[in-house]
């Protein structure tokens, strides 16, 4: 679920596209930008990978505390891009922790009864913002000024059609897009690390894996542990760790495993921080049965120009790439 502020311009046939995804951690600003050829459609490149350091205090939970330094380390990350990049109009997406997000889901009949009306999508879908603000104070606990708020209604085949609401404190929004500007940047999109890692994965899938293979996707955040359990193409369970329905993580795999061996597990985030709940990547494969991969952005997509940053072969690119890759496909 994202947040957009798009004011995107048509891509003409044959031109070249471009998208940055800056991932703002506890620890490090990480950055992947990647290209493609609009027509015909053509393989994702990756055009740079950097990471950089974030000054200590500079973020506290998933609040930024010195909007200077990430500023700065935004300038930092940009500073070497190169020419073919920085002279293209480039989409910039940056994320949102996963615990600074609200999201539900509500049937789009009692949003319309509540707005005194029908409502069956396209431009209609504005005259449900008093229900869905009502609904999101409900749910959040604050006034409808202090948040940012985003809904669409869901294209899933379903017999009850229905609303999917996202929101996140206002001053988490523009504390971000605030540092980007300080920094030059203007940003497109805003979209959840989790849902961002889990796009990265999910191309990973398609890349590297059997078609329609199940498969489960995790990824570790400073939050907390991240699960889903994708059959053919499709989300058929996901879990949260920690949660109080779960003794430990080996309890909350189980659960997402559901009782069935997946291919495999893609493993990304920042994995160091298994240490801190006694856990490892043997664990993980243990308990799921399968091969655990870590994620690697080189794999996906070809190197434009050399690069030894890290960042190309770590498991924490992955909510980078998967805010790029989200340029690519919008």
């Amino acid at each position: 679920m994202a947040f957009n502020r798009s004011w995107l311009q048509a891509v003409q046939p044959g031109t070249q596209r471009f998208a940055a995804g800056i991932d703002v951690g506890s620890q490090t600003v990480r950055l992947v930008v990647l290209s493609q050829r609009s027509r015909p459609p053509a393989a994702l490149r990756i055009e740079y990978a950097r990471s950089v350091p974030l000054a200590v205090g500079a973020m506290a939970g998933t609040g930024i505390t010195d909007r200077h330094a990430v500023a700065r380390a935004l300038r930092d990350a940009f500073a070497e891009l190169p020419h073919e990049c920085a002279a293209h109009a480039l989409r910039c997406a940056m994320a949102l922790p996963g615990t600074a997000t609200l999201t539900t889901t509500v049937p789009l009949a009692h949003l319309a009864a509540q707005s005194g009306g029908a409502c069956d999508g396209g431009h209609q879908l504005a005259e449900l913002e008093p229900a869905v603000m009502d609904e999101v104070e409900r749910i959040a606990g604050l006034e409808r000024h202090a948040l940012a708020v985003d809904w669409y209604l869901d294209d899933k085949p379903s017999k009850v059609r229905s609303v999917t609401i996202a929101a996140t404190a206002r001053q988490h929004l523009e504390a971000r897009i605030e540092c980007a500007a300080r920094a030059g940047i203007s940003l497109t999109a805003i979209d959840g690390e989790p849902h961002a890692a889990l796009r990265a994965m999910r191309y990973a899938a398609n890349c590297e894996l059997d078609p329609h293979e199940p498969y489960v996707a995790l990824w570790i955040g400073t939050d907390g542990v991240y699960g889903w359990r994708i059959v053919d193409e499709s989300i058929a369970g996901e879990m949260r760790y920690p949660a109080p329905e779960y003794s430990d993580l080996a309890d909350a795999l189980r659960d997402l495993g559901n009782g069935l061996e997946p291919g495999c597990a893609l493993l990304s985030g920042e994995v160091d921080l298994l240490d801190g709940v006694g856990f490892s990547v043997a664990d993980i494969a243990d308990v799921l049965g399968c091969t655990v991969l870590p994620f690697e952005c080189e794999a996906l997509g070809g190197l434009v120009r050399p690069s030894s940053d890290s960042l190309l072969h770590a498991p924490a690119g992955a909510v980078a790439f998967g805010l790029a890759l989200r340029g690519m496909l919008e």
